[in-house]
């Protein structure tokens, strides 16, 4: 008799990754920030230029939703949203 132990086994996801969205998580951790009583802009530009994620509070789990994306995502989101409003503008 075979045991299962010795059978090819296909591993099954319970439930897919969630994916985040830069504006969710910016406006998440903006308001973790605040809530905080931190300037949200400085700590913003401290953890995107250094990576340190200690800029970012752990309240509302703001450190570690932040950390689900790439650092360049984030910068690539707040630059696209400046030239939208630049376009808006002009």
């Amino acid at each position: 008799m075979v045991s299962s132990f010795d059978q090819t086994m296909k591993f099954k996801r319970v439930a897919e990754e969630e994916e985040y969205q830069a504006k969710d998580v910016f406006s998440v951790v903006y308001g973790a920030l605040k809530e905080k009583g931190y300037n949200p802009l400085n700590q913003i530009v401290g953890y995107l230029l250094s990576g340190d994620p200690a800029y970012i509070t752990s309240h509302q789990n703001a450190r570690v939703l932040i950390r689900k994306l790439e650092r360049d995502e984030l910068l690539e989101e707040l630059v696209a949203s400046y030239l939208k409003q630049l376009e808006k503008q002009g």
